[in-house]
């Protein structure tokens, strides 16, 4: 039986010398205690060495995926295949199926085989002869390394550390500049306040300063490189009537030096930020064709490498940068936020503010598809990123034309537009405005003053009051009794027994008041006789 043996050094096959003390696998680590009990068991047929990394690379490389490589390839054409009669004993059962299939070598894989490889393993130094044991670690060791590199894909282009140092470098730049603007804004103000007015521009007021130094320069300096035709002018017209302070020669020269450091800061911030473009470009295409350099850097900084960001989900990834807010809204039982870093995105920032929670939620899911792809895919071109951003747009012009199409069941219909009506907007003129005529009838008017006159008649007045209030009724109704003779005379007898009734209630009324009247005089004339006699 032969033995493939697999070393970082190179392909080793050995020859079994007594087989039978293969069947006792419990007990076979005993025949390998020492190197030279080992020597009775197995002995070194050949060894082919590697002639470099990059060659055990592939050879490491092809037994992981199950393949032959051509160092492999050429060991067993040359050696085993002129003993074919002997059984190849392999470590892994799938690489024996494929030598099986392409060389035609009976390959044999079982428990006592993978004891044998480790016994062999155990005494590798003393059984491979050549081979010094500093040799043999350090190719092991080299070997590893290659070999990790390429189970991650790895290459010095995909190092994200530098995008994390780029993007907090140039947030420290931009505050830094913003303190240095506004101390030469206001240290140069007192000698020349109307400047900052006029110049609007931080990085063209610097450049001024550095360049005019005392306002009593302004006339005799040439400003045309910086500045426009018409803020040059306005500079020189308010140089001459300024109400700054005098200051001294040495004053302006440490603000023309801190101007000087101001313009140096600018000039490598841009450069940083070309720098961060190009890193950004070759590291995550896809990420930032989605979400652009700036935002797509500071989401890998935040969450530390760009594989520890492929790991967030997308829900994660559309409120990071946002987790106080989160966690307050959590403890105060309110809405949590909808959007943290990738609020500053171009497609978020143009979208209405109705629009801009599903926009981030869509984002932030195409953009974690695309950050796995650029973390773990082979690929470094930016396509899909470009096919989901070209979906994003669509969907957002969707959000802000809905209502004007409508869409069907299916969703493949063509959306039909309703038939057009001309609505003409001429007002017709109303002529019931014109007529001072009372809508109502005189005799319902009538009738209704009549009502209100019998209400406040006192009750005390009786029948005489209401009698000649009957005749100008009478008199009135007249001309109407030709058109509608029959319904007056029964309003007559209605209202004659109303009169008749309500001086019948009076009286009554009076006399129970009188009665009461007496009644009460009878009990005081009792109480004076009595108080009479006692007396």
């Amino acid at each position: 039986m032969l033995v493939l043996f697999e070393t970082a050094a190179g392909y080793a096959i050995f020859k079994v010398l007594d087989e039978s003390k293969l069947q006792q696998v419990d007990s076979l680590y005993k025949e390998f205690e020492t190197p030279e009990k080992a020597n009775k068991v197995v002995k070194l047929k050949h060894f082919e060495k590697f002639t470099d990394t990059t060659e055990a690379l592939a050879a490491a490389t092809a037994l992981v995926e199950g393949k032959i490589g051509k160092s492999l390839k050429k060991v067993l054409k040359k050696v085993v295949a002129k003993e074919a009669h002997e059984e190849l004993a392999v470590s892994d059962a799938k690489l024996g199926g494929v030598i099986k299939d392409k060389l035609e070598l009976s390959c044999v894989h079982s428990s006592a085989v993978a004891e044998l490889m480790r016994c062999i393993r155990s005494q590798m130094e003393s059984l491979i002869s050549g081979l010094p044991p500093k040799e043999m670690s350090a190719m092991s060791l080299g070997l590893a390394h290659s070999l990790s590199r390429y189970k991650l894909k790895f290459s010095p282009d995909k190092v994200d550390t530098m995008i994390v140092q780029a993007i907090s470098l140039l947030d420290d730049l931009d505050k830094e500049l913003n303190n240095y603007i506004m101390r030469c804004r206001e240290w140069y103000g007192w000698h020349f306040p109307e400047l900052g007015k006029v110049v609007v521009d931080n990085l063209a007021y610097c450049k001024t300063v550095l360049k005019i130094g005392d306002r009593t320069n302004v006339a005799t300096t040439d400003l045309s490189e910086i500045l426009p035709e018409e803020v040059e002018a306005e500079v020189k017209l308010a140089a001459e009537i300024s109400m700054g302070t005098e200051v001294s020669e040495q004053d302006i020269a440490n603000i023309r030096h801190l101007c000087d450091q101001v313009i140096e800061i600018s000039d490598y911030r841009a450069q940083l930020y070309d720098y961060l473009k190009n890193r950004m470009t070759a590291i995550a295409p896809n990420l930032t064709v989605m979400v652009g350099e700036l935002v797509g850097a500071r989401l890998i900084s935040h969450a530390g490498s760009l594989l520890n960001l492929a790991k967030h989900p997308a829900s994660t990834v559309q409120i990071l940068g946002a987790e106080k807010a989160l966690f307050r809204a959590l403890k105060t039982r309110k809405d949590t936020p909808k959007y943290g870093l990738i609020y500053h995105a171009s497609l978020v920032g143009q979208t209405t503010a109705k629009n801009k929670g599903k926009i981030s939620r869509m984002l932030a899911a195409k953009a974690s598809l695309a950050i796995r792809y650029d973390a773990l895919g082979e690929d470094t071109n930016a396509e899909m990123g470009i096919e989901n951003r070209a979906k994003l747009e669509a969907r957002l012009r969707q959000l802000e034309d809905r209502g004007i199409r409508k869409i069907s069941g299916s969703g493949k219909a063509m959306a039909r537009a309703d038939k057009y009506q001309h609505k003409s907007e001429v007002k017709i003129y109303d002529p019931s405005g014109d007529s001072t005529i009372p809508s109502t009838s005189k005799k319902r008017k009538f009738e209704e003053v009549e009502q209100q006159e019998a209400a406040e008649e006192p009750t005390t007045s009786g029948m005489k009051s209401k009698k000649p209030k009957k005749e100008p009724q009478v008199q009135e109704e007249t001309p109407e009794t030709s058109a509608e003779p029959e319904t007056p005379k029964k309003k007559k007898k209605k209202k004659d027994k109303k009169a008749v009734e309500e001086p019948a209630e009076e009286l009554k009324e009076e006399e129970e008041e009188v009665a009461v009247m007496e009644s009460t005089e009878k009990k005081k004339k009792k109480k004076k006789k009595k108080e009479e006699d006692d007396e």
